[in-house]
């Protein structure tokens, strides 16, 4: 199914300039505010190069339209001058897509990662290989590529976005020998490793069958059937506590990065529910997302 992807942009980092209509529609800003007494025009230079890199790939072998195009925002906050041609820092990640029959744009992924490693000459052609770990900043954009594809396909068809998962996987698996953090297992329990292991694990699953219900079910259905709706996304919710229970492995990363993005806008999918499903609602937040108990406590009210 063709996906209507409409062209809102959160902020806009970039003048548009003409391009390959392809995947994704990407807004790319680069911070440097911590980093002084340097040349400030090769990351201007580095900004539109990731751009570029971003917007004019074709990640997919589906032919997109303009207005169809992922809606992404990627925000890398430069802390550290390594060297001349050497950085560190953070990469902020948001990717969206329009709820059917409404103006409403849902967030699908947001995600922050602090290990933003990499080395970039000015004027540079950023190049990536499927095959082999060359540069880890275009592993890193890449990476985000398709788990940003992956998500928006597991939206709109149950498993749609299994290839692409598998290929992130394949990105973390080449950069095992990266002396870069954030590709291996041992690092931390949350970052891309774990990110890219939990979406491939047939034990997290019920996520991505959340995924697609939540979105396809409810929330594309609450224009025309809002008491329908809700209650289908009430249901998606025992798919998460179902994980929540079973606890798979140490690191659920993915559970996180699920509510990162959706603890909100839940709440506010339910502000005009009847008490019954708000306490029935509630009491499965609790559980599953126990941090953010006192926002949940707004859908009684």
């Amino acid at each position: 199914m063709k996906k209507i992807i409409l062209a809102t942009l959160l902020v806009l980092f970039f003048p548009v300039v003409p391009s390959i209509a392809q995947e994704l529609r990407c807004n790319v800003q680069v911070i440097t505010n911590q980093i002084q007494g340097t040349n400030r025009q090769k990351f201007t230079t580095l900004q539109r190069a990731i751009y570029e890199f971003m917007n004019g790939r074709n990640w997919t072998n589906h032919v997109f339209n303009a207005h169809e195009r992922i809606e992404v925002n990627i925000l890398l906050n430069l802390t550290e001058e390594v060297s001349t041609d050497e950085y560190r820092g953070t990469i902020q990640i948001q990717s969206r897509r329009p709820v059917y029959n409404s103006s409403y744009k849902t967030v699908l992924f947001n995600y922050l990662d602090n290990n933003l490693h990499f080395r970039y000459v000015e004027h540079e052609t950023l190049e990536f290989s499927a095959s082999q770990h060359h540069s880890n900043l275009t592993a890193i954009l890449a990476f985000y590529a398709y788990i940003i594809i992956g998500l928006d396909y597991d939206s709109f068809s149950l498993y749609g976005g299994t290839a692409f998962f598998e290929a992130a996987e394949t990105i973390v698996n080449n950069a095992q020998n990266s002396p870069e953090r954030g590709w291996k297992s041992f690092e931390s329990n949350r970052n891309r490793y774990w990110l890219a292991s939990n979406l491939r694990d047939s034990k997290y699953a019920p996520l991505r069958e959340f995924n697609y219900r939540y979105h396809r079910l409810g929330l594309d259905r609450m224009s025309e059937r809002p008491a329908d709706a809700r209650e289908e996304i009430t249901e998606s919710l025992l798919l998460i506590q179902r994980i929540y229970r079973e606890k798979p492995d140490p690191f659920m990363h993915l559970l996180q990065v699920k509510f990162d993005a959706k603890s909100d806008e839940i709440i506010n999918v339910f502000s005009e529910t009847n008490p019954d499903q708000a306490n029935r609602v509630v009491a499965i937040l609790r559980e599953v997302d126990p941090a953010n108990t006192p926002k949940y406590q707004a859908i009684q009210q």
